[in-house]
């Protein structure tokens, strides 16, 4: 599995925010053909206490290929549009892999 993972830092405004990211901008994202799971993660600290970090998202897809065909769709293009003109100075974009590792 790939994750396309969105880390969002503090907003100046929460409230605001919360109600563009979970009701306009994640029923966008969530349209994506090839998304197989989206799990957002709420940041609420760090082990050394403040964090300048707000919320963490992780997009599923099968493998780079069908990440990158799911970037040229229309939703995919709607919801990158989205990201950048609410979250566009707060938002990093990064691309990831799962490593098994033993516990």
């Amino acid at each position: 599995m790939v994750k396309l993972i969105a880390i969002y830092k503090k907003p100046e405004d929460q409230e605001k925010f919360d109600e563009h990211y979970y009701n306009v901008h994640t029923p966008l994202t969530q349209k994506i053909p090839g998304l197989k799971d989206m799990k957002v993660t709420k940041i609420v600290g760090s082990p050394m206490g403040e964090t300048d970090y707000y919320l963490l998202c992780e997009m599923y897809y099968e493998s780079h290929d069908a990440l990158q065909e799911a970037m040229k769709t229309d939703e995919g293009k709607a919801s990158g549009k989205d990201v950048m003109k609410f979250a566009g100075d707060i938002v990093t974009l990064v691309i990831g892999e799962e490593v098994a590792v033993n516990v």
